[in-house]
């Protein structure tokens, strides 16, 4: 927009109805070679409970890394790759009952990120609590943690940031950023929180 109207920009979001999940017919990719991505939602993955229910692999975002601050771009970093491991090894395991220690492990793991990212309707999430639980997530301190359990620990694992350490959420929202010493602190911290629940 002109300066004379106030700046800034348009935004337009096109919506498209794909006709049995075909994202390769017409309408859909000529308007995915002129947006600047999509945000594919799947019915089979809403109806397993994972909302919101976007399917990572055929989604793109040609601006998110702009848009990102510095400490989710280097925490959130291996998420989608994993998460696309894991879809493809869920697949794969249907098949296969002999499965190796470390196919195990990505699947676990894969199962706990899923976890993690669903969200509530309506509960916008402060982009400090998305940086300390995908760095939580992506170090393997919910590892340990049933899956149905991973949401209430993320919650409590927050709550003890919040009560005890609160100066970390405040940098981040502050500086955007997590240098080396955050991050050792952030590690000392995750450790604690994982030692005091193995405890209670």
């Amino acid at each position: 927009m002109s300066e004379k109207r106030g700046g800034g920009s348009l935004t337009a979001l096109p919506v498209i109805e794909t006709q049995a999940g075909d994202i390769s017919a017409y309408i859909p990719t000529n308007v995915i070679s002129i947006t600047d991505g999509q945000i594919y939602l799947e019915a089979e993955l809403f109806n397993n409970g994972i909302r919101p229910a976007i399917n990572a692999g055929l989604s793109v975002s040609r601006v998110g890394g702009a848009a990102q601050i510095k400490a989710m771009k280097r925490i959130a970093g291996p998420l989608r790759v994993e998460l696309a491991q894991y879809r493809e090894l869920a697949a794969f395991a249907q098949f296969g009952s002999d499965l190796s220690k470390d196919t195990l492990d990505r699947l676990r793991h894969g199962e706990r990120i899923v976890e993690i990212l669903k969200q509530p309707q309506y509960e916008p999430m402060t982009v400090e609590r998305q940086v300390l639980l995908f760095y939580a997530l992506t170090r393997k301190y919910f590892s340990s943690v049933k899956v149905e359990l991973v949401q209430k620990t993320a919650d409590d694992f927050m709550k003890f940031i919040g009560e005890r350490y609160k100066e970390i959420t405040d940098e981040i929202r502050e500086k955007k950023d997590i240098s080396v010493e955050l991050e050792s602190k952030i590690k000392t911290v995750s450790e604690e929180f994982i030692k005091s629940q193995s405890h209670s």
